[in-house]
């Protein structure tokens, strides 16, 4: 997918947390990123999903970056800890986009994931989130340049 050389400059946070999951998602990412003219300025590695947060918040707060794409793998063990960590991670995200007025795309695969389908996710998962975050750079900026441009009133703005 091209996106007219929009030059969307990215964050990536990858978590070292089932790495021989991860760290293929990463490789794929990059890619991927070469073909649709974005740029990486920053790839940061946390210990694991669960600590996505708080280095995803310091990305946000730079003004090199635009957007922020997240890697990482929430494996099903014995427990329901899968489920809640994933759960506070895609809750957390959500809000520091929200707060900072920049993407950040779900690139976190689980819960309730054995390690084959992880395995599986490898491909598509990382394309997804890197084209799910350089389409919202380049939707924010439209909607953003449209204010005040148009009387609405009469009109429809499709943003796409």
């Amino acid at each position: 997918m091209r996106f007219q050389k929009l030059k969307a400059k990215l964050g990536m946070v990858v978590s070292e947390f089932n790495n021989e999951i991860t760290y293929k998602m990463l490789a794929r990412a990059k890619q991927h990123i070469k073909r649709v003219d974005a740029s990486i300025r920053y790839i940061c590695y946390v210990p694991g999903s669960f600590d996505m947060p708080l280095m995803i918040g310091e990305l946000l707060k730079r003004k090199d970056v635009d957007a922020v794409v997240t890697l990482g793998a929430v494996i099903k063990g014995d427990t329901g800890h899968d489920e809640i960590v994933a759960g506070n991670v895609a809750r957390l995200i959500a809000d520091l986009s929200l707060r900072s007025g920049k993407p950040v795309s779900l690139g976190v695969t689980g819960p309730s994931m054995t390690i084959d389908q992880a395995m599986e996710r490898i491909e598509i998962i990382p394309i997804r989130a890197v084209d799910a975050a350089i389409k919202m750079v380049f939707r924010m900026r439209k909607i953003r340049n449209e204010k005040g441009k148009s009387d609405t009133r009469n009109s429809v703005i499709i943003i796409k």
